[in-house]
């Protein structure tokens, strides 16, 4: 199993985001290989909270021209990740990354 730190790779910071936030849902960049279980317990490890349910989308690479050269940005993998608003035992109901974010 990898480590947490190479499967959660950066914060999704968009508008989109943001507004999923008041839901709980928070978006991840995620390692390509990584799936739903491997997500859930970095997420939990990381941010010591508790996961209900872990989306993952595949990100295709847009294509991109500069003058004469072209080609596609890298393929990425996201993951939309939803907390459970009542977690039980120590856990916490929010990830404090995001929170200095409103």
């Amino acid at each position: 199993m990898k480590a947490a730190q190479d499967i959660i790779l950066a914060p999704v910071v968009t508008e989109k985001s943001m507004d999923g936030m008041t839901a709980k849902k928070y978006t991840f960049k995620v390692a390509k290989k990584a799936n739903k279980i491997e997500i859930a317990k970095a997420v939990e490890e990381l941010f010591d909270v508790e996961v209900i349910c872990v989306n993952t989308i595949n990100v295709r690479g847009r294509y991109r021209r500069l003058g004469m050269n072209e080609g596609f940005t890298a393929s990425w993998k996201k993951a939309v990740v939803t907390l459970n608003p009542e977690p039980t035992g120590k856990k916490k109901s929010t990830i404090e990354f995001f929170d200095g974010m409103f």
